[in-house]
């Protein structure tokens, strides 16, 4: 039997591309070569919830029997999970079906904030691109993917979810095909996004897919997977336990740890809104509303910094600036953690910082983390006459008593300060502020979400939010003339000066 030309494989795959129209699980299965040498050799296919999600989105696709002329109703669905169940695998997946077999489909895929999309939601479209059958069809970049031969009308882009870009997500229409929008992290994405959004759902064959964590219990994706939409969308709820891509061994730490019904459990792993508030400590709407605003600060505010200490080479140190409600004016500073194991290093930099002039003032206080070799880091400085050093213990006792320690406190403080502060506009300050969450110890305390514990999701560590955090330590007056203070017992023993 001769071996078939080029011309003739692709005409095999455009009629195997085709005949998975309304079956997007045979896609999956056919497009991407399981068990094969490569980096699917130890996979065998889709997840047990990833194929009954297939298969429902199939049966929805054959229940409205679009002719490419007369619109049908969208096609809307929500998965609410815990975490590590391959959702990121779920939209590359989405994306490819949708790009193949709808020619001159458009899709926006969005998330809740720019790092997730740029490095977590489009990265996984990029990765599995290549993988697919037919994914030599198309081009793909940090800004677009779009069809080799028709890149103005058959194209998926990523876009950051601000309000301000809402028009970004306006005009999508394909009324011979389909218009679609798949939403990552979806329950921190603003209203007006999906607003908008509805928009480009009135013609054609249009989608729109919701995927997240339910960190809220508010919001769009709470009224899609849990509350008053739920007849218009389908749900699908998935505990991470029943997932084979998870860590059993850490699922069953936080179980123990936190309890089967806290709402941590509920929310990473079980796939439920949190029972009594929103488990995300701080919201992405108040952050983009203090990137947007004017900065200034008055006469007598002192200028702080805070130094957030790298505990391992994936972790940077950084030193962040706050005067007043002005946390924007002076750059960040950061160091590798990599190169921050050079302690004397990191002490060098210090001493340059409170050696500074920055717009007519020096430094009034420098926080340091003092975990690690924080400590010994703000005890060189003193030694080299910065009085104006003080050593913070995250883990140390709080002065409010509903609060279980110095990290919940200040991050109290930066949450109560950021309605009325100004920052930039920083992805990796952006990612930080909104990625811890928290819960109450049984003494009705506020605990925030440890660094351990959000890596162990998948978050990385929130060096700059704790930098800035840290600027909130303690309140620091800048008197007329220098004058000597001892520092309350919550923050360290050391003397320091307020000038």
């Amino acid at each position: 039997m001769s071996t078939p030309s080029l011309p003739e494989l692709e005409l095999e795959i455009a009629d195997l591309v085709a005949s998975c129209y309304d079956d997007p699980l045979r896609f999956v299965l056919a497009m991407y070569p399981w068990g094969e040498p490569g980096p699917l050799a130890n996979h065998p296919g889709p997840d047990v919830w990833q194929r009954e999600f297939l298969t429902a989105l199939g049966v929805e696709v054959q229940a409205r029997k679009f002719d490419g002329i007369a619109p049908v109703m969208p096609i809307r669905a929500g998965v609410s999970s815990g975490h590590g169940i391959g959702k990121s695998v779920m939209v590359a997946w989405l994306v490819a079906w949708i790009m193949s077999t709808r020619p001159h489909a458009q899709g926006v895929v969005t998330a809740n904030t720019s790092t997730q999309l740029e490095t977590k939601t489009w990265a996984a479209i990029q990765r599995w691109l290549p993988l697919c059958l037919c994914g030599h069809w198309f081009a793909i970049n940090s800004a677009r993917m779009y069809h080799t031969q028709f890149p103005k009308s058959w194209f998926c882009t990523p876009q950051t979810c601000r309000e301000e870009n809402s028009e970004a997500f306006a005009g999508q229409h394909a009324a011979d095909s389909t218009s679609f929008y798949i939403m990552d992290e979806a329950s921190a994405i603003p209203e007006a996004i999906y607003t908008v959004a509805e928009g480009g759902l009135t013609d054609g064959e249009p989608m729109m897919f919701l995927f997240g964590n339910p960190t809220r219990s508010t919001g769009k994706f709470h009224r899609v997977c849990f509350g008053s939409e739920r007849n218009r969308w389908a749900q699908t709820i998935v505990d991470s336990r029943t997932s084979r891509f998870t860590n059993q061994q850490q699922i069953a730490e936080w179980v123990q740890d936190y309890g089967e019904d806290s709402d941590f459990v509920r929310v990473r792993v079980r796939g439920l809104p949190p029972s009594a508030s929103d488990l995300q400590f701080i919201d992405l709407a108040r952050v983009a509303a203090a990137q947007g605003r004017e900065a200034h600060a008055f006469g007598d505010d002192p200028l702080l910094c805070g130094l957030d200490v790298a505990r391992g080479g994936g972790d940077d140190c950084v030193f962040r600036f706050r005067r007043g409600v002005d946390a924007r004016t002076i750059p960040a500073v950061r160091i590798p953690g990599e190169q921050a194991r050079d302690s004397m290093r990191l002490v060098t930099l210090a001493a340059d910082i409170l050696g500074r002039t920055y717009d007519g003032r020096t430094v009034a206080m420098l926080f340091v983390d003092a975990t690690g070799i924080g400590g010994p880091i703000a005890d060189r400085l003193r030694q080299m006459g910065h009085r104006n050093v003080m050593d913070v213990q995250f883990g140390g006792e709080a002065p409010n008593p509903k609060m279980a320690n110095m990290r919940a406190f200040m991050w109290a403080k930066l949450r109560e300060w950021l309605p009325i502060g100004a920052i930039d506009s920083s992805p990796r300050l952006e990612q930080d502020l909104t990625g811890p969450g928290y819960f109450h110890d049984k003494q009705d305390r506020l605990v925030l979400e440890s660094k351990e514990k959000m890596k162990a999701r998948g978050v990385d560590s929130p060096d700059d939010g704790d930098a800035l955090a840290l600027t909130f330590a303690m309140s620091v007056a800048l008197p007329k003339k220098v004058q000597a203070f001892r520092a309350p017992s919550y923050i360290g023993q050391p003397t320091g000066w307020m000038g």
